[in-house]
């Protein structure tokens, strides 16, 4: 388990980890425990945000800076996934030429203004919520709930090699459920702390404060199933721009309940 979890903070993250042999037992774990990575990179966020507030930035300001303070500790290897994946679905091509679009080093239009759109969804999303650092925390943890769903045995890789051919198939729907479970749980008991701490413990309050956080993990991982259906569908199962793309789609749409 310790490997795997170093494994998947060195996959997902910058943080400089020495990971050990990498195989398919411990792309399994990494992938499990995927969503315990995104405290890392929510916490970062988190903690810009919070600097910010300080300082009497502006919320759109600070918003900004918390995206770029993500993009910044994942190598923004996750936008880029989105782009790429943007791009092969956009050529409408068969899937073998889609995937070859999204190998390529460069970024076409759709990838351009996929990530221009994300990005700006994001933003404002954060700065509308009115607890702004415990939401991008739940989101980042919304965003690598989607890897381990990614990476069930139903769903195939699109090609032979790579990091999509490591981790697809190696989890159980059991287990993805499980995972699953808990960060609802966590989620819900981190909603009604915050709204609790904020409004006196009004019962009303903190139901609604758990609520919000609960259809937030809820949005964000149907989004990202909805697109993984599709993308199976059109490339014939995962890659790692699949994967990183999906990441990104389930912490957008996380932000956005959490927006109100």
């Amino acid at each position: 388990m310790i490997a795997g979890l170093r494994l998947a903070v060195t996959l997902l993250t910058v943080v400089p980890l020495r990971a050990g042999g990498v195989d398919r037992d411990s792309a399994r774990a990494a992938m499990l425990l995927a969503p315990s990575v995104g405290l890392i990179t929510g916490g970062a966020a988190a903690v810009v945000l919070l600097l910010a507030d300080a300082l009497g930035l502006s919320a759109l300001l600070a918003a900004a800076l918390a995206v770029a303070a993500t993009a910044a500790a994942t190598r923004a290897l996750h936008l880029d996934g989105l782009a790429d994946l943007a791009d092969g679905l956009g050529s409408g091509r068969p899937a073998d030429e889609a995937l070859a679009i999204m190998k390529r080093s460069d970024i076409g239009p759709f990838g351009v203004v996929t990530l221009l759109l994300v990005l700006l969804i994001q933003v404002t999303a954060l700065a509308s919520s009115p607890h702004a650092a415990v939401a991008v925390v739940i989101a980042a943890v919304t965003g690598r709930l989607a890897l381990p769903w990614a990476c069930r045995t139903s769903v195939p890789s699109a090609r032979p090699g790579g990091l999509g051919a490591l981790v697809a198939g190696t989890i159980s729907t059991r287990a993805a459920l499980t995972v699953t479970v808990a960060v609802l749980l966590a989620a819900g008991t981190a909603g009604a702390l915050t709204a609790a701490t904020q409004n006196s413990g009004d019962a009303w309050t903190v139901a609604g404060g758990a609520t919000h956080a609960i259809a937030a993990v809820a949005l964000g991982l149907a989004a990202a199933l909805l697109m993984l259906r599709h993308t199976v569908r059109r490339l014939g199962g995962v890659t790692g721009d699949v994967l990183g793309a999906l990441v990104e789609i389930a912490t957008t749409a996380a932000l956005l309940p959490l927006a109100t």
